[in-house]
């Protein structure tokens, strides 16, 4: 019970870490992180997800939506493939079923209704269409297995973050790991914004000139800022 409280504790301080920073400062870290499909768009502009994913297939039916709802907790992100269907899998009453259990948020690669409900709920939720139509609840699919949202791999347990730029699939320990590079890199772009708002050139801020004349030559390079957080805190 005392190890099962430490990893919530570990797992609560993880999201509220990542919360305040960025999608793009984690994917400018880590090129290679699993970037769902720019099709699927945040439907509820302006709120942040993060939790880990319950995975469901499904395809123009609800009814196995509604069992992984019941069967969710705290914390967790229903990822949806709606595997090619058209029919809306939730709306305003799943949204609101999901907001009073405490989950995190809602991705479907697929079509969802209610918007405008939805948005009042205030539940971070993401999908690729919208369809006031709803599918069928006759069939009963698969849960908690790898699916495919977006073009890329979930498999249950995996870490969902989105913003308004989009969402990112990141397995916990590798999300740990790139945190300290990321934050680093939105405190020296905060820094460079408030530079540029004083009236400093971008150029002055980063190695343009240099990184494109190496490029030019045909020698490696790196974009990077030529500012320092110790720099501008001295």
């Amino acid at each position: 019970m005392l190890e099962k409280t430490r990893e919530s504790d570990s797992f609560s301080q993880l999201a509220s870490q990542v919360l305040e920073m960025e999608t793009t400062c984690l994917c400018d870290i880590k090129k290679d992180l699993r970037v769902i499909s720019p099709e699927i768009r945040s439907m509820t502009p302006g709120l942040k997800l993060f939790g880990r994913a319950r995975t469901i297939r499904a395809h123009d039916d609800f009814l196995t939506v509604i069992k992984a709802l019941g069967e969710a907790g705290p914390g967790d992100v229903l990822v949806i493939d709606g595997t090619g269907g058209g029919k809306a899998l939730l709306g305003e009453l799943f949204s609101a079923e999901s907001k009073r259990k405490g989950l995190a948020g809602i991705v479907v690669d697929g079509a969802i209704r209610d918007i405008a409900g939805i948005r009042a709920i205030g539940i971070p939720a993401y999908a690729r269409m919208l369809n006031p139509m709803a599918g069928n609840c006759k069939r009963i699919f698969e849960t908690q297995v790898e699916i495919t949202c977006g073009g890329v791999t979930v498999r249950p347990g995996d870490i969902i973050f989105g913003d308004d730029d989009g969402i990112i699939v990141v397995e916990e320990e590798v999300l740990r790991d790139i945190i300290p590079q990321a934050l680093q890199l939105q405190e020296l772009e905060g820094l460079a914004l408030k530079s540029m708002n004083e009236g400093k050139s971008l150029f002055s801020l980063v190695n343009a000139d240099e990184h494109i004349r190496a490029i030019s030559e045909g020698r490696e390079s790196k974009l990077a800022f030529s500012i320092s957080t110790s720099t501008a805190a001295g």
